[in-house]
């Protein structure tokens, strides 16, 4: 009883740290810059937010899933130039063009028979190189106005689709992992994968569908971005893996699979985007924003590792 009752005494500090964290963040920066609490610089960290969430949604089934995936950025560029392409080139209206590009990112994140870090490595090279060759360099413009309105048309004059569109996305997420057969086999798949196998869960089929969902989302954060650019560019979302691993880590998602929630992710995508938004406010330079995205990934892990610990001593 007393280490049921501890579990859920550390899960309940480790998420509302999050949220205090977040609110921190928030309160220094505010005192830091007088421009960070105007909405129009509130509104535009919820829209930049988006893709990276996109992003983060499918990193959380597959850390949950104690599985990786680097190629997220890769997929992005690749379903944006995609899209891109069947707009301009192709003369396809806009759906047909979010099915190629979906379909894309999700195909070449999923057939792997091998360890999925090398899988997804390689993955991110084909799908950089194929949106390199697809937009030969270049960005393809794209001027159909329904495309560019899914990026930035805004409902009631303050809330962006993108954002509708990431929010969406969160609830049916945290469904699915909280209240579905699938979401309790992902959990299971990460907590241990022999065990797993054992009690009857399809565990090939498990694997295919966490990396067909990071896919998927990964595709959708890549038209956000084409949407928002109004542009395919085959150099979209190259820092987006990091973002993305460091948001689902600091979220609560742990890197050795079994642990993470939705609501966590969300939080931790804010915190990543407000400190980059915050940097940026201060004419901090790009370079050391990677040094400190990298730090918070390390302290995250380290926070997860002394939490582990305690529980088994305990």
């Amino acid at each position: 009883m007393k280490s049921n009752a501890a579990k859920k005494a550390i899960g309940v500090l480790k998420e509302w740290s999050i949220v205090l964290a977040l609110i921190l963040v928030w309160a220094v920066l505010s005192f830091l810059s007088p421009h960070f609490l105007q909405w129009s610089n509130i509104s535009n960290i919820f829209l930049q937010s988006s893709h990276i969430m996109m992003c983060a949604i499918g990193m959380t089934f597959i850390l949950i899933g104690g599985q990786m995936d680097l190629s997220i950025g890769s997929v992005e560029a690749l379903s944006g130039t995609i899209c891109a392409l069947t707009l301009v080139n192709l003369g396809l209206p806009f759906i047909p063009g979010v099915i190629l590009a979906c379909c894309a990112g999700g195909l070449l994140v999923s057939r792997f028979k091998f360890p999925p870090f090398i899988a997804t490595l390689s993955m991110q090279g084909i799908a950089r190189g194929i949106a390199l060759v697809i937009c030969k360099g270049a960005a393809i413009l794209v001027t159909d106005q329904t495309f560019k309105d899914f990026g930035r048309y805004r409902l009631f004059d303050f809330l962006p689709i993108p954002v509708v569109v990431a929010l969406v996305f969160l609830v049916l997420a945290h469904i699915v992992l909280t209240y579905t057969t699938f979401g309790t086999n992902v959990y299971a798949l990460g907590s241990n994968e022999v065990a797993a196998q054992l009690s009857g869960i399809n565990v090939k089929r498990t694997k295919l569908c966490v990396f067909m969902i990071s896919g998927f989302t990964a595709a959708i954060g890549g038209l956000i971005m084409s949407a928002r650019l109004g542009s395919g560019q085959s150099t979209m979302g190259e820092l987006d893996v990091m973002d993305t691993v460091a948001s689902v880590v600091i979220g609560g998602t742990s890197m050795r699979g079994g642990v993470g929630k939705i609501r966590g992710t969300l939080v931790g995508v804010l915190i990543i985007t407000t400190i980059r938004n915050g940097l940026n406010l201060m004419h901090v330079n790009s370079y050391w924003q990677q040094v400190a995205i990298g730090l918070l990934i390390i302290i995250a892990v380290l926070i997860d590792q002394l939490s582990k610990g305690e529980l088994k001593k305990k």
